[in-house]
């Protein structure tokens, strides 16, 4: 029976590959989206009508166990998202502890869903991950979840080894109001990577569109030839838009 459940439970599961997986997908070798994208998913009230909570339950814990990570992966997607906030602290801890970072930001990202009082702690403490899928899927739910961010929780980020994750920071910037993100997207502006120097730009361009001329104008001799290109571009819109030129005619009447 516990053969027959596996089955039936995995086949149930919606597996398409998310776009966290999707951003990671050039250097990430795993397979997991291939092999969730070969699943046929029949209807999910098959499986209440044939299994208990408590089948489910067991079994969840038992592919939990599991040598691989595919398996661990689809257990999350299936018993932590359909039963969380029922599921038990034992069991969420020993997800979030899984040693793949995959499962790691997997069941992070499920829980991501539930706005409950447990999740903004969680997004604190896994930010501070070993591995950058898993601090960046914490990055993305804070961004989601909560309503004011600390500066402080940003800066940290400043720092991070991996090019993703600050490249992140700057693109999560440009689409929230976060107070005080403008000295931090000046910093990130100067980052020795010339993707996550970009990303901050634009960012800039968009939310703080005044502040953001001068620092263009800085990145035109910039070391990178395609971002002083992109740079040169956007000041050019920027000049022949018409709100620049009413605003620039109005400046010369006074």
């Amino acid at each position: 029976m516990a053969d027959r459940f596996r089955l039936a439970y995995l086949k149930s599961t919606g597996c398409e590959r998310s776009d966290f997986a999707e951003s990671f997908s050039s250097y990430d070798s795993g397979d997991t989206g291939k092999t969730a994208g070969a699943l046929s998913f029949p209807p999910e009230r098959n499986i209440s009508e044939r299994f208990s909570s408590e089948a489910i339950l067991k079994q969840a814990k038992a592919d939990l166990k599991s040598p691989d990570s595919k398996v661990r992966i689809l257990a999350i997607k299936y018993y932590l998202e359909k039963t969380y906030p029922s599921i038990p602290l034992s069991v969420l801890q020993e997800i979030l502890s899984d040693r793949d970072p995959r499962v790691r930001a997997e069941a992070l990202q499920s829980l991501i869903k539930f706005r409950g009082s447990i999740i903004s702690p969680l997004l604190k403490k896994y930010l501070k991950d070993s591995d950058p899928r898993v601090r960046i899927t914490a990055l993305r739910g804070m961004f989601q979840y909560q309503k004011k961010i600390e500066p402080n929780i940003l800066l940290q980020c400043l720092s991070d080894e991996s090019t993703w994750v600050r490249r992140k920071v700057a693109t999560l910037l440009g689409w929230a109001q976060i107070e005080g993100a403008l000295p931090i997207l000046v910093e990130l502006s100067r980052d020795h990577d010339p993707m996550v120097r970009r990303a901050a730009l634009f960012s800039l361009t968009t939310v703080y569109p005044d502040e953001s001329e001068d620092r263009l104008i800085e990145a035109l001799t910039d070391s990178d030839e395609s971002l002083r290109e992109w740079v040169k571009i956007t000041l050019e819109k920027i000049a022949a838009s018409p709100l620049k030129r009413k605003k620039a005619s109005l400046m010369k009447r006074d």
